[in-house]
């Protein structure tokens, strides 16, 4: 399975505002990720639409978390940004061809299509279990409990 670049990018944006009091600009976002501003617009747009993130405009305009980041999985990032569709889709390649089954047999999924779907469910199952905040304590653990407090200076002072 193959995801979307920008969930990656998302998820770490979601930890950078799991922190902050005031909305931080896309612009900023971008310099902090080292990231095209318009690249990461696009998955900022797609965050909001889901009701994730909020953004404000004006001069101290842009983007916090709408709900608590224990509240916001994983799951929820990568579904934003990348679809809610299964990865993968069943063509019921059994009732094609010369010695195709005929549909009213085909009475229940394959076993392709079974092991698939319990497959996707059960990576769904995992991101679910797993929260901006959990993704932010992590941080804390193996970049250096000081990490996300030095990104929300940078983030109000650019220092």
């Amino acid at each position: 399975m193959k995801m979307a670049g920008g969930v990656e990018w998302g998820l770490h944006c979601c930890v950078v505002l799991s922190g902050v009091d005031d909305p931080v600009p896309a612009a900023k976002l971008a310099q902090f990720h080292d990231v095209s501003p318009t690249y990461l617009a696009k998955q900022l747009q797609a965050l909001s639409r889901a009701g994730l993130v909020h953004s404000t405009q004006g001069q101290a305009g842009g983007y916090r978390l709408t709900r608590p980041p224990t509240e916001i999985t994983v799951l929820d990032v990568v579904e934003a940004i990348g679809g809610a569709e299964p990865a993968f889709r069943c063509t019921e390649v059994r009732q094609r061809g010369p010695l195709a089954a005929p549909p009213e047999t085909c009475t229940a999924p394959c076993g392709i299509a079974r092991v698939m779907h319990t497959a996707d469910r059960a990576w769904r199952d995992a991101l679910a279990r797993v929260s901006i905040a959990d993704l932010a304590a992590d941080l804390g653990r193996t970049a250096g409990a000081d990490t996300l407090p030095r990104v929300r200076q940078w983030l109000r002072t650019g220092e």
